[in-house]
């Protein structure tokens, strides 16, 4: 199941593209952490790393139903996580 919502995909790319970034440039790694052993109904969870090619930084972000992720790494680009 994927974790990361089209939408959220959508906005991380207008991010990149209005600090003129180069999408190629980033890869999205998402790890579904939702355990699917419980009876009970469960909000999915897990993690996303994002990752700059060309610097090699990376940074993991919680996502999962409610999760923030997206404006967390546009915060981070801003404050240079990624150069």
């Amino acid at each position: 199941m994927k974790l990361i919502e089209p939408d959220e995909k959508n906005t991380f790319h207008a991010i990149l593209s209005a600090q003129n970034l180069a999408a190629d440039d980033f890869e999205l790694h998402e790890v579904d952490t939702t355990d699917p052993k419980t009876d009970e109904i469960f909000a999915l969870t897990g993690f996303v790393t994002v990752s700059r090619k060309s610097t090699g930084r990376k940074k993991q972000y919680p996502t999962g139903d409610g999760s923030i992720w997206v404006a967390e790494f546009e915060r981070d680009l801003a404050q240079g996580v990624f150069d």
